[in-house]
């Protein structure tokens, strides 16, 4: 796939203060300040109804903001809203494909309407064809494709026009292990090459921690950590002691809490993550207190910290995987 260089973009290709957005009484985003550099890959992570969709929708035009300004591609999402649409992608999760249409000929439509030239179009929909791996498939119509090859091909529509910024709303749903790799692969390589800056949403950790140069953590309405993967799991400390317990999880948090180096004790369910600085020294410790407190352990586990782990300690929950579910689809 060959793949041409954009024009230069502003120092930030996302860039808001303030930003918000309420429906009547409901607030679903509460303030936030972004600024995604020009070129990265940013991954924006949160829980269902944390208001990641919300601030997605406003940064796309799709919404209007109830207050403060959102700037992407050096265009106000209020004021030029057609400027924003003309310099960006976007792969969201209801991929408006019409089933009646061929894959060849939404991908000339998608042309058409961003004004390249049937020449161009021509030559783009040939470059991205390593990307759309769908094979002849690409002339029957979009009704008859799998949910992975939807994904795919509403990917290469939000290429088409070679966008400066490409908001991926969980790109890889629906998509089997292999077919996952070879996305990510190529946001990588459409990030590399062609410096295009990637706004992530993504329901797989593993992903965000793969691909995003920094992560963004948003729970109700407001952007709560920020930071480099590395950076966001070295706050959690240097190790992470699971005890998987039966019983009252709260009791087995106030048992171990006190233990010197404890630094912080997160509870899920019947799960106590217990951050330590060094874990190896204070297992014993933590297995002698929930003894002491009368706490069943049906497993007791020493690791180091993992973004699930930061994510349970700003949002409270554990960041619900379903790659089980997602590759049955795939089928």
């Amino acid at each position: 796939m060959t793949l041409r260089k954009v024009l230069p973009v502003p120092e930030y290709a996302v860039e808001t203060q303030k930003l918000r957005r309420s429906f009547d009484n409901l607030i679903a985003v509460d303030g936030i300040d972004l600024q995604v550099a020009s070129g990265e890959i940013y991954g924006f992570l949160g829980p269902n109804g944390a208001g990641k969709s919300t601030a997605v929708r406003m940064l796309t035009t799709l919404l209007m903001p109830t207050s403060g300004t959102a700037f992407v591609a050096g265009h106000d999402v209020v004021r030029d809203p057609v400027g924003v649409r003309l310099r960006i992608g976007a792969a969201l999760q209801d991929a408006a494909l019409d089933p009646k249409q061929t894959g060849l000929e939404l991908l000339r439509l998608q042309g058409r309407l961003y004004g390249l030239s049937g020449r161009d179009t021509a030559t783009r929909i040939s470059e991205l064809e390593s990307l759309i791996e769908i094979g002849d498939a690409i002339k029957r119509q979009v009704g008859t494709y799998s949910g992975g090859m939807k994904r795919r091909l509403d990917l290469a529509a939000s290429l088409m026009h070679n966008p400066e910024v490409l908001f991926l709303d969980e790109p890889t749903t629906g998509l089997d292990p292999i077919s996952r790799s070879r996305v990510w692969d190529e946001v990588r390589r459409i990030n590399r090459e062609l410096g295009v800056t990637i706004f992530l949403t993504t329901q797989y950790l593993e992903e965000a921690d793969a691909l995003a140069d920094r992560i963004g953590i948003i729970t109700h309405g407001q952007l709560a950590r920020e930071g480099t993967p590395d950076e966001l799991k070295r706050q959690i400390g240097t190790d992470v002691i699971v005890a998987r317990i039966e019983g009252d999880a709260l009791a087995a948090k106030r048992a171990v809490e006190n233990i010197d180096a404890v630094e912080a004790v997160d509870v899920y369910e019947e799960e106590v993550s217990i951050r330590v600085a060094n874990g190896a020294s204070f297992i014993s410790a933590v297995a002698l207190a929930l003894n002491a407190a009368s706490i069943h352990v049906r497993e007791l586990t020493l690791r180091t910290p993992t973004l699930d782990d930061v994510f349970l300690s700003v949002t409270g929950g554990r960041f619900q995987q379903q790659e089980a579910i997602d590759e049955e689809k795939a089928r």
